[in-house]
């Protein structure tokens, strides 16, 4: 809570918040990413330029995106071996508050949208961002139960199903490259 936060980048904060409670930082770090896509293709870029080997990369995220940042390291560099850790997992009680309320969580309405954007962005049809839409993602397969529970909660919060900002779009395009030609 110490630490500021305004307009600084993920991984700043996380370089802090690193150095702040155990006195370590990492070797590098990405800053220029404005979406799940990008945080993968720059890290991606950032490898190849440091010549760090990527054979494995742990990919930390909250839950509610951890699926769609595997799937777009799988579409981007299928042959690393991933290792997936959600930083924090959360669950919504009855009367509508998080148990446990993580430190810095997104308020309720904000969490809903993040949540009910995933599914259509998961979908690998013309409408998602698997190989069969926008081609940013490998393919993912919901399950009918996945499905079905999104179906539900649509009835209940279709408008919090957050559309994607062409503000933040990706820099990735179906060929698996970056704009001036390098490999995704």
């Amino acid at each position: 809570p110490s630490l500021p936060v305004e307009n600084r980048p993920e991984a700043v904060l996380l370089q802090a918040y690193l150095k702040a409670k155990y006195g370590l930082s990492a070797d590098a770090i990405e800053t220029r990413s404005t979406n799940c896509g990008n945080n993968i293709s720059n890290m991606l870029a950032l490898a190849r330029r440091l010549s760090f080997p990527c054979r494995s990369v742990i990919l930390c995220q909250d839950a509610s995106m951890q699926r769609r940042m595997d799937a777009t390291l799988r579409r981007c560099a299928p042959e690393t071996e991933i290792l997936n850790y959600a930083t924090y997992q959360v669950r919504l009680r009855d009367d509508g508050t998080f148990d446990p309320l993580p430190d810095g969580m997104w308020p309720l309405s904000r969490y809903l949208s993040l949540l009910m954007g995933e599914i259509p962005r998961l979908r690998d049809d013309a409408g998602g961002y698997g190989p069969k839409g926008a081609g940013y993602i490998a393919h993912v397969a919901v399950p009918e139960a996945v499905e079905a529970a999104f179906a539900r909660l649509a009835g209940h919060f279709g408008d919090r199903i957050r559309a994607a900002d062409p503000a933040f779009a990706s820099s990735l395009n179906h060929d698996n490259h970056l704009p001036g030609g390098n490999l995704c």
